[in-house]
Parts: structure tokens; C-alpha cells; sequence
């Protein structure tokens, strides 16, 4: 009787641990309520008490002074005072120094004195600056001509960019979006803007800006153009921002495409961890595992190419500090990431960024941050998205029904299966992955992009309805 009473206690706590553990599994995996956002807080000087908001659209037109360039070559034109890397080291330890110094005299030497070329290029596109939410924000808009539109369907477009990239990176691949392209049927009206503290748009000046509130902004510059709806596309930050855009107005969004399918949910975590142990139970190609497994090395992959993640979220104005006040600082430490991204078949060649990208693209990008003294105010987009506050608003658990397409390139983040997608777009339209290409794929593989990117509108279908 005695063992019969103490095996029923056993059983009891068993039954209680099982059942604690059930709740404890359903709080963290169950779909969230999408949280209350304000759509018009002021984050322009002052507190905004008498803000009367500017609706106008301006022209804008790059023009750097030649004082300024001149003044960046002097700055280029000191003894560099670089350790030497170790022996038989390429960039295991970080951007090379003989790479380095290879580059800044190309900077020097060639890029900076074809200037005016390089910003004939930037012009290239129509650019505009537009007050929203007390914010001067800088925008790409390109329409499409009259003959275009009368033989294609044409949507608007919202294109964003991430860290450290810019709107350069888009530069090749929105002529492809508007222009008379015969493999699709579509044509799109490109808004591209810079991201709130990225490039010629102006940065919060207070705490709290995170990756919701960018939503926010970049939904009310569509609005401000005249488009209620329209497609987004993004990858980086660009892709986290999109999926905040088409969960919080998903009004707003006729489809939502990402080049980073990555989802950070427990139960996405649980799903990828079970993808790593049976992937012929969640992919439907063998061809596609790598994407996925081995999840342990990617994830150590991703610990050791994440030093700057913590930097940025912690102490964002001391390394920025350091970066805007040296251009050949800033080079290495935005370079870096270029040159990783070019992914471990590449990324240990010297010539890996002029492979992947071309060294003009390159360096045109790191002049939007040379220019504007972005590093920092472009970097505390890190520490407001994973403060407290933007934390609470677990917004990868809050379901959206916008149609969603993912695009997975072989040489980016670990990306998220089909299977963890639709716990939270509960509308994916459309998948595919690629064994090749990374993280920049608009400036990497733009003709791979756009076709990827077409083949998910259609699939939306809204030419049928």
C-alpha cells in the first residue's frame, strides 16, 4: 500500500512537470495579438508640441563640395599606420591590412578622381526628400513611362535596404522593376527610400526608434506619395522592416518578398533544430538541406560574425564615434562584411568583392556613410531593436495574412523552412532557394532578384481579380 501511495505521487509530479511544461510550451509558441502602435509620433527636434508637418516633395540632387572630396583624399593620403596581418592569414582575423591599404589607395588614386562620374551615377536615378513624422526623408522614385504602363501591369513598389548597405545597392535592380522587361508581365513604380539615420534621410533624435516605428515612417511615405497599397521588398534590416510593415498595416501591403527569410520565434527554433535532425521530413528537395544543416555550425558561424551586432546594440555611439571620424576605419570595418558575404568559397580571395559586387558599387556605398556621417545614427537601429521595449512587442509571433514570398541565397543567414514561415505568414505564396549568391543580392545577383521577385507577384494573382 505504502509503494502503491508513493508511486502515486510519483505519477503526480510526473503529470504536474508534463503539464507545466504544456502551458510554459503554449505560452511561447502560441500566434500574439498584434500590439497597439501610434502611426504619428514625432521624432524631430524638440518635442514637437507646435510641429506644423512640411507635406511637401522636394527635389533632391547630389552635390558634394569639392572641398570635401578634396579634403577626404588628404585624409586618404596619410601613412597608414596598419599592423601587419599574420603569416599566412587572409581575413580570418578581419578585413586584411595589405588588402586594406591596397584599397584606400584606390579610393584615393582612382575612385575619388573620377568623382564627378560616380556622382553623375548617383543622380542617374530621381531622387526626392519628403517630411515625415518631423523626419526629412530621402527617397528613389521611379515611375514607370507611359509605353510601359499601357503593356504591363504595374504596381508600386516599397524597396528597402539595411545595414551596411544603402539605397546603392538598388542601382541595378530598379531598372530592371520599371523598365519593359519581356519575361514578365509587371512593371513597378519604385520608391526606395533611406532608412531613418541611413544615408541622406534624418535620424531620430531622441530614444526609441527601433525597426517598428522605421515601419511606421516608411508606411506613411507611401501614403504622403499616394499609394494605399503596394508591394515591399527587402532584405537585412529591409526584410525585418518589411515583415513589421505587412504585420502592423497589413492594409497597406499587396505582398511582402524577402532575401532573408529568417524567423527567431521559440517555436521557429524548435522547427529548425527538428530540420536539423529529420530534413527529409520538412524539405521537399534534398537539394535544399544545406540551406538548413548542420544548424549547430551555422548557428556558431553566425556567433562569430556577430561581433559588430553586439557593439552596435550596446555601445552604438563609441564605435561610431570611431568610424565617422575615419574614413579608412569606416572602410574596414563596412568592407568586412562585404567581403564575408561573398561566402566561405570566396571570402578568403582577395578579389572577392570585385568578383561579387564590382569595386565601384562598393565604394559608392561607403561614400553614403563617409558622406553623412552615418555610422553612428545608422548603428542605433541595433540597440533600439533589441531594447526592452521593441522586445515586448514580439512582433515574428503576431500572424499576417499579406501574401509573403521568401528568396534564400546559399551564402546568407541561416534561413527559416516553409514549415516555421507559416506559423507567422500564414499566406506564403511562394518559395525558392538558390545555391548561390548572399546577403547583397539586389548589387550581387539583381536579374536573379527580379525574376524571383516577379514570379512571387504573379502568384499573387491580383491581375485576375
Amino acid at each position: 500500500m505504502k509503494c502503491l501511495a508513493i508511486f502515486g505521487v510519483i505519477v503526480a509530479i510526473f503529470a504536474a512537470f508534463v503539464g507545466y511544461g504544456y502551458l510554459v510550451f503554449t505560452d511561447l509558441t502560441r500566434p500574439l495579438p498584434k500590439p497597439d502602435l501610434k502611426d504619428n509620433t514625432y521624432w524631430g527636434p524638440g518635442d514637437g508640441k507646435n510641429y506644423v508637418p512640411d507635406e511637401k516633395v522636394y527635389d533632391f540632387k547630389l552635390d558634394v563640395p569639392k572641398e570635401e572630396i578634396d579634403d577626404l583624399r588628404q585624409q586618404l593620403n596619410r601613412t597608414l599606420k596598419l599592423a601587419d596581418p599574420l603569416d599566412g592569414i587572409a581575413f580570418q582575423y578581419g578585413f586584411n591590412t595589405n588588402a586594406l591599404a591596397q584599397f584606400v589607395e584606390y579610393w584615393r588614386e582612382k575612385y575619388l578622381t573620377k568623382w564627378n562620374q560616380r556622382q553623375a551615377y548617383f543622380n542617374s536615378l530621381k531622387q526626392y526628400t519628403t517630411e515625415i513624422q518631423g523626419l526629412k526623408i530621402h527617397f528613389i522614385h521611379e515611375r514607370v513611362s507611359e509605353e510601359v504602363a499601357a503593356k504591363k501591369h504595374v504596381y508600386p513598389l516599397l524597396l528597402l535596404h539595411g545595414w551596411p548597405g544603402s539605397v546603392r545597392e538598388f542601382y541595378e535592380f530598379i531598372p530592371m522593376l520599371r523598365n519593359d522587361q519581356n519575361i514578365s508581365d509587371y512593371a513597378f513604380e519604385v520608391i526606395a527610400p533611406s532608412l531613418v539615420g541611413f544615408g541622406w534621410s534624418d535620424a531620430a533624435t531622441r530614444p526609441g526608434f527601433n525597426a517598428a516605428e522605421m515601419a511606421t515612417v516608411m508606411r506613411n511615405l507611401m501614403l504622403r506619395l499616394g499609394h494605399k497599397q503596394f508591394f515591399i521588398q527587402g532584405g537585412d534590416w529591409g526584410s525585418i522592416i518589411g515583415s513589421n510593415l505587412a504585420t502592423l498595416y497589413p492594409e497597406n501591403a499587396l505582398g511582402y518578398h524577402s532575401n532573408m527569410c529568417t524567423l527567431n520565434t521559440p517555436l521557429a527554433i524548435l522547427k529548425s533544430i527538428y530540420t536539423h535532425y529529420y530534413p527529409e521530413k520538412v524539405l521537399f528537395s534534398r537539394m535544399f538541406h544545406n540551406h538548413h544543416v548542420p544548424i549547430w555550425d551555422k548557428y556558431l558561424r553566425l556567433i562569430e560574425e556577430s561581433g559588430y551586432f553586439h557593439l552596435q546594440a550596446t555601445k552604438p555611439d563609441t564605435i561610431g564615434a570611431a568610424l565617422d571620424s575615419n574614413p579608412v576605419g569606416l572602410a574596414a570595418y563596412i568592407l568586412e562584411k562585404f567581403q564575408t558575404c561573398t561566402g566561405p568559397a570566396l571570402n578568403q580571395d582577395f578579389g572577392a568583392m570585385v568578383t561579387a559586387y564590382g569595386l565601384e558599387a562598393v565604394l559608392d556605398n561607403l561614400m553614403v556613410y563617409y558622406l553623412n556621417s552615418a555610422a553612428t545614427t545608422a548603428g542605433r537601429l541595433y540597440a533600439e531593436s533589441t531594447s526592452k521595449a521593441y522586445r515586448a512587442l514580439q512582433l515574428e509571433r503576431v500572424q499576417t495574412s499579406v501574401p509573403m514570398g521568401c528568396a534564400r541565397f546559399f551564402n546568407d543567414l541561416p534561413p527559416a523552412s516553409d514549415w516555421a514561415l507559416r506559423d507567422k505568414f500564414t499566406n506564403l505564396k511562394h518559395s525558392m532557394y538558390f545555391q548561390h549568391g548572399g546577403h547583397f543580392a539586389a548589387m550581387e545577383m539583381p536579374a536573379m532578384l527580379y525574376n524571383d521577385f516577379t514570379t512571387f507577384v504573379g502568384k499573387v494573382g491580383l491581375q485576375k481579380e
